[in-house]
């Protein structure tokens, strides 16, 4: 478990991930980043461009690149994909008349060769709404049970309360245990 995870990264160095975590626009990615950092959530605004934040979990340091979803900053994420670790792709589950959308932007990705074999962690973001979609059901809608090139999960959240972000990040830790292997 996450002792025995623990007792192998002690003594030695803390290992450093570089995380792209990417979505649409207001999916929830810097309410996220700022959960995972334990800031405050109560005023984001939205990404223009990019935020970094250095998050330690699990003992390990995850370097995230928050980037921008609006539609205009899309054709730029190719750009950051460049030595990813992970890749954190959040959903909003409440707006389903962009699942569509979401999920071509997501398949564009993971066909990009710089992101092959690279995990993917799918938060499926706002259940705390009356409105969102299960998390099941969305991995249905993206196809993901067809992503054979890569170890994937599909994680139900609610980035403003945090419920479900933790295992998430737990999946996150088991990935890269299971690699080190």
């Amino acid at each position: 478990g996450l002792l025995s995870v623990i007792q192998r990264l002690k003594g030695s160095p803390e290992q450093e991930l570089r995380i792209v975590l990417l979505g649409l626009d207001n999916a929830g990615k810097t309410t996220l980043l700022k959960h995972l950092a334990s800031e405050e959530v109560s005023t984001i605004t939205p990404t223009q461009g990019f935020n970094i934040k250095s998050v330690h979990s699990h003992g390990l340091k995850l370097n995230v690149w928050d980037i921008g979803g609006q539609r205009s900053i899309r054709s730029y994420w190719k750009k950051y994909l460049g030595s990813t670790d992970l890749l954190i792709y959040v959903i909003d589950s409440a707006d389903q008349k962009r699942f569509e959308e979401t999920g071509q932007e997501l398949a564009e990705l993971t066909e990009d060769e710089s992101l092959t074999g690279v995990p993917l962690l799918v938060f499926a973001n706002k259940q705390d709404l009356v409105t969102a979609a299960p998390a099941d059901e969305i991995a249905e809608g993206l196809n993901l049970h067809t992503y054979r090139d890569r170890e994937w999960q599909i994680q139900a959240c609610s980035a403003l309360s945090g419920e479900g972000v933790q295992d998430g990040m737990n999946w996150i830790s088991s990935q890269i245990v299971n690699r080190k292997k």
